[in-house]
């Protein structure tokens, strides 16, 4: 699950994590308000999201309350388009004003999971402001690590290695170690499966501060945080992936044409290869599951088929403990109901696949069987096309 950046740093903040003073405003007279609040320089920040707002226009700086006021009318209510966003862009719904900052050093600061060590990573770099994918590709040796025990945390010499590789001495030598400590408190406490800081900044004075902040929170855990839960922003994800999760359905829409409804995980990978393999574009990720009821494979169907994009869809069921003519059911009636006219090619394998098959055959329905993956992957291509 993703937040929005103001949404990161007031978590952030609750755990002694520096931040700019700023708040949120969702009209250009609360913008005015803010800045004269604030006092001096403000910044206007966009609110969505998507990384690389500034060279879309999404950052602005206002050297009034009156220049607030003005720039906030322009932003607010436009479509934002950024190179994360796609040419479709993402309205501004909100914008977060903040006091202006002299900035004297911008720093990168991130903590990520690292799956193949199964620990928690510490991630820093002397090149902030810019993409961390970039630093690694470009100059990997200006990416400093430190592993995380679970079982420990961050340990303060972890913090002052980092502290030290960055640069830093003296009173913001300090600051940066108790940052560090407390950014790694608000991770592990909050079920976090990123924090990062892009950039973290040594102000004039010295000072160190988030000025910017992102934070996603893994699936699994965010139930156990209500107040996180309720951070979340439907507005800012795509229809058919929030109509998904609310029958617990793995969904994750893509660019291509040839729409896939599988069960498993590793199966809807396979799938999703042997399409690309068969000259295809896999319009979307979706996971059933194995414990699927026929009312879930009903609505996963229509979701699949509702992509205005999917020009055919493939459905690729092994029948383990999910039944072939459940699923073929389920197919069956969401088919009906639709009137879809697109193509469907069907592959069934396992548990009672031959009667799944005889309910395919027996729906009146232009379905198109296929044996294997490899025919069932150069049909639904070639239909696609």
């Amino acid at each position: 699950m993703k937040i929005h950046e103001y949404q990161a740093k007031q978590i952030l903040s609750q755990y002694g994590v520096a931040i700019p003073r700023g708040e949120v405003a969702e009209t250009a007279a609360k913008g005015k308000e803010i800045a004269l609040k604030l006092g001096g320089p403000v910044v206007l920040k966009a609110q969505i999201h998507a990384g690389g707002r500034g060279k879309g226009g999404g950052i602005k700086v206002a050297k009034s309350p009156e220049e607030a006021h003005a720039l906030a009318e322009k932003m607010i209510g436009m479509t934002l388009v950024t190179h994360q966003t796609g040419p479709q862009g993402k309205l501004v719904k909100r914008l977060l004003v903040e006091e202006a900052l002299g900035v004297a050093k911008e720093l990168y600061l991130g903590i990520v999971i690292d799956r193949a060590r199964e620990c928690p990573v510490v991630m820093a770099s002397t090149e902030g402001g810019m993409e961390i994918e970039k630093v690694a590709a470009e100059h990997p040796e200006l990416i400093f690590k430190e592993w995380i025990d679970p079982a420990v945390g961050l340990a303060g010499f972890q913090a002052r290695k980092l502290a030290f590789k960055l640069g830093l001495s003296g009173e913001t030598f300090k600051q940066a170690i108790r940052f560090l400590l407390s950014l790694y408190k608000a991770f592990q406490s909050s079920d976090a499966s990123l924090a990062e800081i892009n950039p973290l900044v040594v102000t004039t004075p010295g000072n160190v501060m988030a000025l910017d902040a992102k934070m996603n929170f893994d699936d699994n855990a965010v139930p156990r945080h209500p107040d996180i839960q309720s951070l979340r922003d439907l507005d800012e994800e795509e229809p058919l992936e929030v109509e998904a999760s609310k029958y617990n359905l793995n969904y994750i829409k893509l660019d291509g044409n040839v729409g896939c409804m599988v069960n498993g995980a590793g199966l809807a990978m396979a799938t999703m290869d042997i399409i690309k393999y068969s000259g295809g574009m896999p319009a979307n990720f979706l996971d059933v599951g194995g414990g699927v009821t026929e009312e879930a494979v009903t609505n996963a169907f229509k979701i699949l088929v509702a992509d205005k994009d999917v020009k055919a869809a493939l459905v690729n069921i092994f029948g383990g403990i999910v039944r072939c003519d459940m699923i073929a059911s389920g197919i069956v009636k969401a088919a009906k109901e639709l009137g879809t006219k697109i193509p469907i090619v069907v592959r069934l394998e396992g548990t009672n696949v031959e009667l799944g098959k005889q309910i395919l055959r027996e729906s009146g329905l232009a379905f198109t069987p296929a044996a294997s993956m490899k025919e069932a992957a150069e049909k639904v291509v070639a239909l696609a096309k």
